[in-house]
């Protein structure tokens, strides 16, 4: 009798403690009941909604609850605990009405930004194989990545590839809020796995006016924040060429934040000889918040990467074999193998109701070696900086204006010697140099509503940037030297408009400005000269841009125009190395358009999902006034552009699980070389990628998959050497090869 008194009596009590709820989730545009959206809380273990849309949630004090669903943005929601409670999630592919976008510093709808902005989503990245950005980012219009050899990438915003023979340049990056390019210049992107990264926003032409040096633009890099559950997961990739990738996390949810850890492995043997890869990424996070008005979060990345380094061939090369390395790269063990450790600390605070400040810094350190045919280089580097950001919201008579202020700092300090390579060996040393770089610049932007639907921008930014090169070793002369480049402080305005003509559609238009100063990689360079003469490239963007929705579609369309003075060009010396020199200027004409629809979408038929989606990249680049070593380039197309592109892709998502994607890319033949006279061809790529994905018994997320790229086998060059000596221009890619994989998640 006591017993069941007890038993009674617990009962009561959790019944009181835990009400009930029922909710139903619903598509927000057609109204369809959505089944299979995962909801997850603090005292839930986890539902599924079911056929109709339905789920059953406990209540407690914490009534917040997070709605996933693989096609369908999150919504994290607090709920009121009515009999039956209606939540509405928003497509993946929707109306442009719905997107709010973070470009230029400032939370706005995308039909009041008024610049070229694509976004690369969480799922975007997961069409295709999971080991690089290449594919997911080079189906966004005027945006172009290259890898040249596995993990060698080269990021081509606008043409802005024409001075990087190797590595990211000339276009700005940041990861969680902090620059992940480095002070000197360039931005380590290969150390990045697929897994550190959930969204990407690109700005696409010069940026300058908040985000300082670049003229190809900005990439910014959010890895996940939001943890709604406790879940751990693995994954596991293989494929052709020895391929093989896997992967561990967990996320722990600890009130309104909490902790996630990965580990990520991923290496392969590469198509060619010599092209092999080892890269492994840990990465440990925590989000906290403090109070109301505070959020704190902290990362931890570290990266062990080793590729090695195939070479370019020439024409009978390539006809011979493709798959071979250059002659020496062998030998001489040309690779690189870098260690990298970030830490970063970001503080969002609510100062009043009109005032808030958003405080990031960071630190890191890399040990870089770099064994090359011609010699061996080491670099062991330091740096730190931060961003801090002021956003006040208030008003003006009748205006609602934002002012924006704030300022960016950065300090880096490299040990950099260059040795002779005797067989993969660092030998006798041939010079040694310390170099400091700092890059600091303040920014301030005034956003004025004219009218609720005509936004004003006006913006700029005052750009300092040194480098100190104190030679300590130099044994062709035996005499060290001080080198030392301070460019005049650099104004950078920007005026935008931005008219929202009804809901569905809008118009913009702005001029900026925009500014690069050559990298210390450019000014000292491996064969040991220093040219302090090379100037910073200055440029000035003209961009007029519309976006609709209509229907079904999405239409974003834009044309632009950039004049760009001291473009920095590259050439090679007789034995082969890498110089650098301004040519003049450029004339950068181009268009952009991006368009996608859903020509079905009913949640309760067999075939859930029909998306269909179209890029197309026209650029018309010419040098305007070049004059090199006696011959007149002016007029010629700009070296290493496509004037075309057009990528188009299908995603098809059934009931049972099963999803299909589809992706074919055209890139139009490109001059290798200024003088025009050697172009790659042009070629399509296809690829694609089938898999069942599923949500089962509450708890676990299952998902397996198999693709193929280049289906069509297809010869060409995923990035090409420029104006190469002796004429070795291609970097041949792998033809038809496949890839499959699983994934496991629990949530507990």
């Amino acid at each position: 009798m006591r017993k069941l008194y007890f038993t009674t009596l617990l009962t009561l009590c959790l019944l009181t403690a835990y009400a009930q709820t029922n909710v139903k989730v619903i598509d927000m545009r057609s109204g369809e009941a959505i089944p299979g959206v995962v909801v997850s809380g603090s005292i839930n273990r986890n539902a599924i909604t079911d056929q109709d849309g339905f789920a059953q949630l406990n209540l407690s004090k914490s009534n917040k609850f997070t709605f996933s669903h693989i096609s369908y943005q999150s919504l994290t929601k607090e709920l009121t605990g009515s009999d039956i409670e209606v939540v509405r999630l928003i497509p993946e592919v929707s109306d442009l009405s719905t997107v709010t976008v973070s470009a230029y510093d400032t939370e706005r709808p995308l039909m009041l930004q008024a610049g070229a902005i694509s976004r690369v989503k969480e799922n975007e990245l997961y069409r295709f194989n999971e080991t690089s950005i290449v594919n997911a980012f080079n189906t966004k219009a005027g945006v172009r990545v290259e890898e040249r050899a596995p993990a060698s990438y080269r990021i081509s915003i606008r043409g802005s590839s024409l001075r990087s023979p190797f590595g990211v340049r000339n276009v700005k990056v940041y990861w969680n809020g902090v620059p992940f390019t480095s002070p000197d210049g360039t931005t380590p992107l290969n150390l990045l796995d697929l897994s550190n990264i959930q969204n990407t926003e690109i700005i696409k032409g010069p940026a300058g006016s908040i985000f300082g040096a670049g003229n190809g633009g900005v990439i910014n890099l959010e890895s996940r924040t939001e943890i709604s559950n406790n879940n751990l997961s693995t994954e596991l990739n293989v494929g052709d060429f020895g391929l093989l990738r896997y992967r561990f996390g967990i996320e722990q949810k600890i009130g309104d934040g909490g902790i996630s850890a990965s580990y990520v492995h991923q290496k392969s043997d590469g198509y060619r000889d010599h092209s092999a890869v080892d890269r492994k990424v840990f990465q440990l996070a925590a989000h906290m918040k403090p109070s109301e008005k505070q959020e704190l979060s902290t990362q931890i990345l570290y990266s062990d990467l080793f590729y090695e380094i195939p070479g370019a061939l020439t024409t009978a090369q390539l006809e011979d074999n493709p798959r071979q390395a250059r002659p020496g790269s062998v030998d001489q063990n040309s690779s690189i193998s870098q260690k990298s450790l970030y830490g970063l600390l970001s503080h969002k605070y609510q100062l009043t109701d009109h005032v808030d400040n958003h405080t990031s810094v960071f630190v890191s350190t890399t040990a870089f070696e770099n064994p090359f045919i011609l010699d061996y280089k080491s670099e062991t580097a330091f740096s730190y900086g931060g961003r801090t950001k002021f956003t006040r919201n208030d008003q003006i008579g009748n205006v609602p204006i934002r002012i924006i202020a704030g300022g960016e700092y950065q300090y880096g300090k490299t040990l950099a010697q260059n040795f002779g390579n005797r067989n993969g060996q660092a030998d006798t040393v041939r010079f040694s140099d310390d170099l400091v770089t700092t890059q600091a610049f303040l920014f301030q932007q005034l956003e004025l509503e004219l009218t609720s639907n005509l936004l004003l921008t006006l913006a700029a930014s005052q750009n300092f940037s040194k480098y100190d090169i104190n030679r300590t070793i130099d044994a062709s002369t035996l005499d060290p030297a001080d080198n030392s480049r301070r460019f005049d402080p650099i104004v950078i305005p920007r005026i935008a408009l931005a008219y929202r003509i009804n809901d569905a559609s809008g118009i913009h238009g702005s001029i900026s400005s925009g500014f690069s100063p050559p990298s210390i990689d450019e000014v000292r360079t491996n064969e040991g000269s220093i040219n302090l003469a090379l100037e910073a490239e200055r440029g000035v963007n003209y961009e007029l841009g519309y976006r609709i929705s209509h229907g079904i579609f999405n239409i974003d369309l834009v044309g632009f125009y950039f004049k760009l003075d001291e473009t920095i060009t590259t050439f090679t010396n007789d034995q082969g190395v890498v110089l650098f020199r301004n040519a003049g200027n450029t004339n950068q004409r181009g268009i952009e358009a991006q368009i996608d629809y859903a020509p079905w979408r009913n949640q309760q038929s067999i075939i859930q999902e029909l998306k269909i989606s179209h890029a197309y990249t026209g650029q018309y680049f010419e040098f305007a006034d070049f004059v090199s070593g006696g011959n007149d380039f002016s007029g010629n197309q700009l070296t290493g552009v496509s004037p075309h592109t057009l990528v188009n892709q299908v995603d098809i998502r059934s009931k049972l699980g099963i999803y299909l994607n589809f992706t074919h890319q055209y890139v139009d033949n490109l001059p290798l070389n200024d003088a025009n006279t050697v172009f790659q061809d042009a070629y399509n790529l296809v690829g694609s990628r089938l898999g069942w994905r599923q949500s089962v018994a509450s708890s676990w997320d299952l998902e397996a998959y198999v693709g193929v790229d280049n289906l069509l086998d297809e010869s060409y060059s995923l990035g090409n050497d420029l104006n190469a000596f002796a004429n070795r221009y291609y970097q041949p890619a792998p033809g038809r090869n496949y890839y499959g994989g699983v994934k496991v998640g629990y949530r507990f």
